[in-house]
């Protein structure tokens, strides 16, 4: 074998069935050969890891980088180091920036705006009333994938009404292209929040007061159900409810192509820290109450929620700390921190590291296209690289972290288990801890190598594009004129 640009001795790799020590050799950002230390080829340079824990970087389908449009909240830059330092390779960004990634000139801004970004990235274009008849062009542009708000959220973008969702994910079920869902009824929620509004409640519990349960349940159950009858794959966003776990495990197992992803803080955080910390932890969906935690821990374990994301959705900190709930921004810091708070739990024993991996990376990568490519640490996958100390202990610290907005409810919180350094592609854009400044713009589009599997579109026949024109051998007027005796008995 030729020799390699760089040899990782001494680690142990972690995939979802086993945990195994062995050296990596890496050249031209890929991974070419695992295995015993005398079987690596020579390199330009060589790194230990005795003792640590080699991952398939983190990805996080679930980030607001907020750029363009918000740059004192954050950019591609700032979010994407965040990124790198919280061991995540790849991210997946939102639509809601201003503008809107809804046009094509709206996404080569974004596109511009990601050229300085330390990871990898995929954009989710927007499928919304208006976007319809854009999806394919957005596609040839190079988003991976859409959004759709079916739940209000910050830029308050208006929701898709039911026609037209069913319309995208026609459109989108034939292309195989998965759509990602705020799924909450936002009819309950603004009416219950106008009713509090006008009987003057602004305290943190608030805001799950207009957001319950139910929100989640039905809105889940509507998309689902337009996603069974169009074949489309859909990716329901921050799940947070046990109520509405069943929904989602009887469409699984009537064969729905649905992923879902929960976030640490509906993991970790309940109705207690909302009271503790107040409009710092708004977000949508709501924190809920402590009866909710369990459920999702014990849903991530049987596979009926696939993956851990953030919802990054960092804010000013003057944007989150006012009088009123409903003024508080919704939204908080996360790629950085998912990692460390999940490896904590793994130390507690919650979890296994195969476990985390299957969440975090494995599982992303297989909803999105990527798996081979990335998700995995076999010969011919990019580079992709967290090497985890599980023995390092600290305190989590808004103000060290990457992201502009230094405000986060685990400010304080103490973990154990962190990423050391961060290979992208054969480059560390994280090492000892420390951010590598002068790989901001490493991060490439993974439209290129995005390879989502053969589509199952179904009830084509019956497609909004399938009923625009008169079929053979039916009449083209309701009732043909001179064809029907009136007076025949």
């Amino acid at each position: 074998m030729s020799n390699a640009d760089l040899v990782i001795r001494g680690g142990s790799i972690v995939s979802p069935d086993r945990i195994t020590p062995a050296s990596i050799a890496i050249a031209e950002g890929r991974i070419v050969a695992i295995g015993h230390d005398d079987l690596m080829p020579s390199a330009r340079e060589e790194l230990r890891a005795d003792g640590q824990y080699l991952l398939p970087g983190a990805i996080d389908s679930h980030v607001h980088f907020r750029d363009p449009g918000y740059p004192h909240k954050e950019t591609w830059k700032t979010g994407s180091a965040a990124a790198a330092c919280g061991g995540v390779t790849t991210v997946f960004e939102m639509p809601n920036t201003n503008p809107p990634t809804g046009t094509l000139e709206a996404l080569r801004l974004k596109q511009k705006a990601a050229a300085s970004s330390y990871v990898d990235y995929g954009i989710h274009g927007l499928l919304g009333d208006d976007t319809i008849d854009r999806l394919e062009e957005l596609l040839e542009g190079g988003v991976t994938s859409f959004k759709a708000f079916v739940g209000n959220t910050f830029g308050n973008l208006p929701a898709p009404s039911d026609g037209a969702l069913l319309e995208g994910l026609e459109k989108l079920a034939p292309l195989g292209i998965r759509t990602v869902v705020h799924a909450e009824n936002s009819s309950i929620m603004a009416r219950r929040q106008q009713r509090m509004e006008a009987a003057g409640r602004i305290d943190p519990l608030a805001h799950l007061a207009a957001r319950p349960a139910v929100c989640e349940i039905e809105a889940i159950g509507r998309v689902l159900t337009l996603a069974e009858w169009t074949g489309a794959r859909v990716h329901i966003a921050h799940h947070s409810a046990a109520d509405s776990l069943f929904v989602i495990r009887a469409a699984k197992q009537r064969g729905v192509d649905v992923t879902v992803e929960t976030c640490p803080q509906y993991l970790l955080l309940n109705t207690g820290d909302m009271l503790r910390l107040g409009g710092i932890l708004r977000l949508n969906p709501p924190i809920r109450e402590e009866r909710h935690n369990q459920p999702l821990w014990d849903a991530l374990m049987d596979g009926t929620l696939d993956m851990i994301a953030t919802d990054h959705a960092p804010h000013a900190p003057e944007e989150k700390t006012r009088e009123s709930i409903w003024d508080c921004d919704c939204g908080f810091p996360g790629v950085e921190t998912q990692m460390p708070l999940m490896l904590t739990e793994v130390n507690r024993g919650r979890a296994s590291l195969m476990d985390y991996v299957r969440w975090s990376s494995v599982n992303p990568a297989k909803a999105w296209g990527l798996y081979g490519t990335k998700g995995v640490i076999a010969p011919g996958a990019h580079a992709d690289i967290a090497f985890v100390d599980m023995n390092r202990a600290g305190v989590l610290s808004q103000n060290k972290l990457q992201s502009i907005s230094k405000i986060s409810p685990w400010n304080g919180r103490a973990v154990r288990g962190y990423p050391l350094h961060t290979l992208l592609r054969g480059r560390f854009v994280m090492r000892d801890g420390r951010l590598v400044a002068e790989a901001a713009g490493w991060g490439r589009s993974v439209k290129g190598v995005q390879r989502m599997p053969v589509a199952k579109p179904r009830n084509t026949e019956h497609y909004s594009s399938a009923i625009l024109e008169t079929p053979p051998g039916v009449p083209v007027n309701a009732v043909p004129v001179g064809e029907i005796d009136w007076n025949a008995a």
